[in-house]
This record gives C-alpha cells, sequence and structure tokens, in this order.
C-alpha cells in the first residue's frame, strides 16, 4: 500500500478552533508526535531532504523546533544548537529582536553556537508570520552561518510567513500547509 507521506503527517495534525482565542485555528501537532508511525513518517521525510545536503548543524527554534530539530539532528548525525527566547540561556548570548502582532519579542543564541561558514539547517514547527524563523536566521548569519535552508512542518501562507523569508533570501521547505478558514 502506498501512501502519501506528506498527506499522512497533514491528516494527523489536528485542527484546534477558537485557540487561542476566538477565530483562530490551531495547527496541533501533537498528534504527529504522539502516533509512532506518523513521527517517522515526518522525520524520514525531512531526513531524506537533507541526507546529501553536506549540513554541518541543525538549529531549532524554542520551543517545538527543539523536537523536531534534535530528532533530526541525532538522525543526520549532526550537532544541535538551540534559539531560545530571551533570558533563559545561560552563557554569552547574542539577540536579535522582532515584531509580534502586539509588541515585540527576543530570541538569542549562545555566541559560540555555530563556527563562521558552517551550514545550518533552521527548523521549527510552523511558519505564521514567519518573524521568529527570520530573526533565527539573522542570529545565525550575525554568527557567521551560511543558513542553508528554513524548514518546517506547516506553512500557513495566509499570513505572509514564507513570503517574508523568501524575501530576505532564504529557502524554506515545509511539509504541508493550511490555507485561513
Amino acid at each position: 500500500m502506498h501512501i502519501d507521506p506528506a498527506d499522512h503527517v497533514r491528516k494527523a495534525i489536528r485542527s484546534v478552533p477558537n485557540w487561542p482565542k476566538p477565530g483562530i485555528t490551531f495547527r496541533d501537532i501533537t498528534p504527529v508526535l504522539q502516533d509512532p508511525r506518523s513521527f517517522r513518517v515526518l522525520i524520514d521525510l525531512f531526513v531524506y531532504r537533507y541526507m546529501r545536503q553536506r549540513l554541518d548543524l541543525v538549529a531549532g527554534v524554542d520551543a517545538r523546533g527543539f523536537i523536531l530539530g534534535s530528532v533530526l539532528a541525532y538522525e543526520l548525525n549532526l550537532g544541535f544548537v538551540p534559539v531560545r527566547k530571551k533570558g533563559k540561556l545561560p552563557f554569552d548570548t547574542v539577540a536579535e529582536e522582532y515584531s509580534l502582532e502586539y509588541g515585540n519579542a527576543t530570541v538569542e543564541m549562545h555566541t559560540d553556537s555555530v563556527r563562521p561558514g558552517q551550514r545550518v539547517l533552521l527548523i521549527d514547527d510552523l511558519i505564521a508570520t514567519g518573524g521568529t524563523m527570520v530573526a533565527a536566521s539573522k542570529l545565525l548569519q550575525r554568527l557567521g552561518a551560511n543558513v542553508v535552508e528554513a524548514a518546517a512542518i506547516i506553512d500557513l501562507p495566509y499570513l505572509g510567513g514564507s513570503t517574508a523569508l523568501k524575501e530576505t533570501g532564504l529557502d524554506i521547505y515545509t511539509v504541508c500547509s493550511f490555507e485561513g478558514d
């Protein structure tokens, strides 16, 4: 029996209406992570895409990007570096502020997370407005990394994040997308 791996993953994602507030449909990846077959299919999609890309590191965005990124780094025999919310890292950090719908947020990395010239895959669970991924990419580039691609499970193209990432010159890959409700 043949299955479309991306479609299999998409069907495992739970849509939660009116969360975290009315009018928003939250795309919940926890059912993908809970089901061994779905989780393996997801990770295999990423592994097959990146296994010959001569990557040096995987950088995962706080917090669900840690789950995907660490498993993918393990499978690809690479190191993993976290991109954290401000104030969560114990050593010297470099920070990048970005805009949210109402206010600003900041992500940080240790100053010794990457070495100049290293080829890095940036990963998170979802691309919405793109602010966090753009900020993470800027951090990596400031530290001298070559960000090969930004990857995620889900793209929400109606929120403009994938377009914003592409406008920075960054290539993106997502397993599936959901249009607005």
